[in-house]
């Protein structure tokens, strides 16, 4: 890990220049519904459910802890005995449950650690989004034909125990909330959807599903986007805000994104997607909030987070009659992007193409945006194989040039998120640009 250590030594005056205390936010200032008040001195309970008035959005995602992404945790993916199996559905039909059970807790209590919490916290960090599939709420799951690790719950509720105290005695936390620092804020993101959301992808958590009958088939264009797999989708929302509103441990958790990364493109399923499971999910979300705590006073609400227009699935603000406490998810990644020709053979392609595009990226539209996922990664074919950009350690003060151009861009927006916080081996490699740790 010697080079991104290099990188975050070689950014740490910027990094805490970053510091919601340092820098007021433009985007926020005058916008009363992201201004909330700081936390009574006199309510322990309180919660920060609001984005921090006074900076922006500055995290990391805790990608394949509840999900895991075999590209991004070989070794982590091997040592479970898991193997060339593409999801966490495979993994667990290939294992047997009782197997399965007991490789996952081991993974669930060591991929992530409050000494992790610590080091985000040192490094400037104040927010952390955590995906999940909805199978961590096991009663959804249909036990004859889905197939996912059991008794997750306890370990997302130590994270955000973890994150919430943000290893702080009460007195120096008070200290920090009269600075406006707080805790951590958190995001629970909906990154495995009933059905799957899209096709054959392990970020779904479910490559392999089986048809009524048993028999192994890939699953249909259709997945995710049926009624059924809606009710599903609406009844873990449901039970996950009850759970945020009340469990203490999750007092930070400020933000509920819907679902992850849908299809895209003009269909029949991202029609239905805006048409009917945004203003269903955002009613049975602010609904189950008056179930759990009647008389909530509205800065104690919950964002709830979309995929944002440039995703690709349309305005996901088309259909919404309230859009009080609503926010949005801007993924990207230049890797698989080619605007303005940054990829293109001969044109782009250059360390000066992609620093150009950082520095005059807009991803602004739907208010407010927080860039969820990026990555210091380049093009498949320029990451190990072009002598610009690879072996990365080479080429360190490119990459922290690269990092702060689009740090910059996307805190035009509302903040950042970078994917991920740590990886284990991708491609039989130990690249750290996925890895913030």
């Amino acid at each position: 890990m010697r080079s991104i250590v290099l990188l975050v030594v070689g950014n740490a005056a910027l990094s805490y220049a970053w510091l919601p205390t340092v820098q007021e936010s433009p985007i926020l200032a005058g916008q009363d519904v992201h201004q909330a008040p700081l936390i009574p001195q006199d309510d322990k309970n309180a919660t920060i459910r609001w984005l921090p008035a006074s900076g922006k959005i500055r995290g990391v995602n805790l990608g394949s802890q509840f999900v895991i992404e075999p590209w991004m945790a070989n070794d982590e993916w091997n040592s479970m005995g898991c193997g060339k199996e593409q999801s966490e559905f495979d993994c667990v039909s290939k294992l047997g449950q009782a197997r399965a059970n007991s490789v996952w807790a081991t993974h669930w209590s060591t991929w992530t650690t409050k000494d992790d919490i610590a080091k985000m916290q040192s490094y400037g960090l104040n927010t952390i989004r955590i995906p999940v599939g909805y199978w961590i709420r096991e009663d959804l799951v249909y036990s004859d034909s889905e197939h996912f690790p059991q008794g997750g719950l306890a370990y997302l509720e130590r994270i955000c125990g973890w994150a919430s105290d943000a290893g702080f005695d009460e007195n120096e936390q008070r200290i920090r909330e009269e600075a406006n620092l707080g805790s951590f804020y958190i995001i629970i993101d909906l990154h495995g959807a009933p059905g799957a959301q899209v096709a054959k992808n392990s970020d779904t958590g479910q490559v392999k599903l089986e048809n009524l009958d048993g028999l192994e088939a890939m699953h249909t264009d259709k997945g995710f986007y049926v009624d059924y797999q809606y009710e599903r989708a609406y009844k873990f929302l449901e039970w996950m805000t009850n759970i945020i509103h009340t469990n203490h441990n999750y007092r930070n958790v400020g933000m509920l994104e819907v679902v992850n990364e849908p299809i895209q493109g003009s269909n029949s399923n991202t029609d239905s997607l805006r048409r009917n499971f945004y203003p269903t999910a955002w009613k049975r979300i602010r609904a189950a909030e008056d179930a759990a705590k009647p008389n909530i006073t509205p800065n104690n609400r919950l964002h709830i987070q979309m995929m944002n227009t440039k995703w690709g699935s349309g305005d996901p603000h088309q259909y919404l009659t309230d859009d009080y406490f609503a926010a949005y998810d801007d993924h990207r990644y230049l890797k698989w992007s080619n605007d303005n020709g940054i990829n293109s053979p001969g044109t782009g392609q250059t360390p000066a193409a992609y620093l150009k595009q950082s520095c005059h990226d807009d991803r602004g539209g739907n208010w407010p945006t927080i860039i969820g996922e990026w990555s210091l990664s380049v093009a498949d074919n320029l990451e190990w194989n072009n002598p610009d950009f690879a072996p990365p350690d080479n080429h360190v003060d490119w990459y922290r040039k690269w990092f702060a151009a689009q740090i910059q861009a996307y805190e035009k927006q509302n903040g950042w998120i970078f994917w991920s916080w740590k990886a284990n081996w991708i491609g039989g490699r130990n690249d750290w640009r996925w890895s913030y740790e």
